[in-house]
């Protein structure tokens, strides 16, 4: 089966935790793209969606979905989200899209967080994929030292501007071998916004499609 096929699989699989008359917090990405697919074949028996990004919104308000502020709500049962990296311990890289900071306030506010993966997305310790940092922009300089003192190898990302008006550096040749303590430690240096380290706040239940199938993992 072809990644897009796993895609569209784990999309599908995650409506069945759907419940009706709830609001669903809306990731960023491709694999996010097929599950607002599938839950706009039940858009009629939600009461709508937060998303995370204007890519997002668009394609909620395409289906018909209806896009209720985060401002506007007290509580939030689900976020569905994909990750560009996920360990054992559902701890994630996220920040691919950009959309990192939007997508940290939504799944810290949501009483689960659903991460839908392709099984190409599992490693065993973090850090292959460079590390999305989203930093103000008199910071960047400042900050990529203060990274390349950890022995990373940050890099700009060139005409990229966030939806908060912010850049986003990746850092290459990381071992993120203690999730936890490096996304606290780099939330720390002035100018970070957010770090794509989704540590702190892990994934509650995740979903992995393979060629078996999909595979629910449940805390």
């Amino acid at each position: 089966m072809n990644q897009n096929k796993l895609k569209e699989a784990v999309g599908w699989a995650a409506i069945d935790f759907i419940k009706p008359n709830i609001i669903v917090g809306i990731g960023t990405g491709s694999t996010v793209d097929y599950f607002i697919e599938a839950l706009s074949s039940i858009k009629h028996r939600i009461k709508g969606v937060v998303s995370s990004s204007a890519k997002s919104t668009h394609k909620l308000k395409k289906f018909g979905m209806n896009i209720i502020d985060l401002n506007d709500i007290n509580s939030l049962p689900f976020y569905i989200d994909s990750a560009d990296e996920i360990d054992s311990a559902r701890c994630m890289i996220k920040g691919g899209g950009a959309a990192l900071t939007q997508e940290k306030i939504i799944a810290s506010a949501a009483d689960k967080f659903i991460c839908i993966i392709d099984s190409s997305k599992k490693v065993s310790t973090l850090g292959k994929f460079p590390l999305p940092i989203e930093v103000i922009p008199m910071a960047r300089n400042f900050v990529i030292r203060e990274l390349e003192k950890i022995g990373g190898n940050p890099r700009y990302r060139h005409k990229i501007v966030t939806e908060n008006g912010n850049i986003i550096l990746d850092v290459h040749n990381l071992i993120i071998s203690d999730p936890v303590s490096l996304e606290r430690s780099i939330n720390c240096i002035p100018g970070v916004v957010t770090v794509g380290i989704f540590a702190s706040r892990k994934a509650d239940i995740v979903l992995i499609s393979n060629d078996n199938g999909v595979e629910t993992i449940i805390t």
